[in-house]
Order: C-alpha cells, then sequence, then structure tokens
C-alpha cells in the first residue's frame, strides 16, 4: 500500500487517480498509523515552501516523515514535495526544510523570452541510471508547474535535468528517497512509467 501525505496541498487526488489507473492500492492520509504501515510513501506538493513546511509541522508529519525514511521505505517527493527535502529555499527567507537532502532551492532566472512559473513539457537528460527511469527513452518530456529549482549540491544523486534559463537538476535519488521537479502524474504514458516504476521498488 501507498500512503499519500495529506497536508492539505493540492495534488493529491490526481497522484491518487495515478496510482489507481495503475491498480496500486493508495490512501491519501495524514494518519501517522497509516503512513507508518504503508510499503511506500509520497509526499505531493503544490503552492509556496514556507506554507507548507507549516503545514507539516502543524500535523507533525516532518516526524513522520523522518521516521519512515530512516526506516528505508521507498519514499518519493514530487514537485514541491521535492523542494521540501532540502535544506531550504529561496521563495521563503529562514524556513528550514526537512533537510533529507543537500542541496538549495532557488528561483528561476529571469530571461528574456521565457515565462515565469516555468509550465509545459520538457524534455530530460537521464543521468546515472535512476531506477525510476527505467524502461523510458532517452529524453522523455514531462509536464512542469514551477518557479524554483533545485540545486543538488551532490551531482551524484541527480537522476535527471532539463533546461528552461538555466539547469535544473529535475530528478533526484539517494538511497530510498526519490523526488522530481515535474509532475509524472501529468505526464502522460511517461509519468505513470515513472509512477509504476517507484511501486515496483
Amino acid at each position: 500500500m501507498i500512503a499519500i501525505i495529506d497536508y492539505d496541498a493540492g495534488n493529491l487526488k490526481s497522484v491518487q487517480k495515478a496510482l489507481d489507473f495503475l491498480h496500486q492500492e493508495c490512501v491519501i492520509t495524514r494518519d501517522f498509523h497509516e503512513i507508518r504501515q504503508a510499503d511506500k510513501v509520497i509526499l505531493p506538493g503544490v503552492g509556496s515552501f514556507g506554507e507548507a513546511m507549516a503545514q507539516l509541522k502543524k500535523y507533525e508529519l516532518d516526524k513522520v516523515i523522518q521516521e519512515v525514511v530512516e526506516e528505508k521505505k521507498p519514499f518519493l517527493g514530487i514537485c514541491l514535495g521535492l523542494q521540501l527535502l532540502f535544506e531550504g529555499s529561496e521563495e521563503s527567507s529562514g524556513v528550514e526544510g526537512l533537510h533529507l537532502l543537500d542541496g538549495q532551492i532557488l528561483r528561476i532566472p529571469d530571461t528574456e523570452g521565457l515565462k515565469i512559473p516555468h509550465i509545459g513539457w520538457n524534455s530530460l537528460d537521464l543521468w546515472n541510471n535512476g531506477r525510476l527511469f527505467a524502461g523510458l527513452p532517452e529524453h522523455p518530456y514531462v509536464y512542469f508547474v514551477h518557479s524554483y529549482y533545485l540545486k543538488a549540491k551532490d551531482d551524484r544523486i541527480v537522476k535527471a535535468t532539463t533546461e528552461y534559463g538555466t539547469h535544473i537538476h529535475a530528478s533526484v535519488e539517494q538511497d530510498n528517497i526519490f523526488a522530481c521537479q515535474f509532475h509524472p502524474e501529468k505526464s502522460s504514458t511517461v509519468g505513470l512509467k515513472i509512477l509504476e516504476n517507484f511501486a515496483g521498488i
């Protein structure tokens, strides 16, 4: 069973629908027992970094996230869920992230001709044999909605990158932690394959 963490963020239902389509048992929950009992955990998210961290702390979900990661359960952060796994974000100065991984979340630079937020389909460059991307072509297209991006401290955890005004670390993997800046649940057959790969880990 896959637990989708509910902290009043958006895109919960779309993640659930994608997993339902793949015939994966899942539940949207903030119940500590259900999250601890799950085989895998997903942290989705849209919105601002600071508000999201405040919600996680309000429900004390930051603590249960630490627990399940330490137990080596497969854990997937999606979009804002990726950003929350790191130290902090330029979006919310002074707010500490979960800091399960090392890196910073930076604002996409203002570049002539590029709209921010970045909304739309971009191709990925796949690195370092990421398990989420098994069976996919070399440059799959996925769907992004974001104004901030990851710069990981250690390139070895980066499994996919894209270019949008800057070099974006679009997906990372370290031990049992996986994360995507893009939305696999909105990325058609490619995204479904990524979620299927996660479910199979």
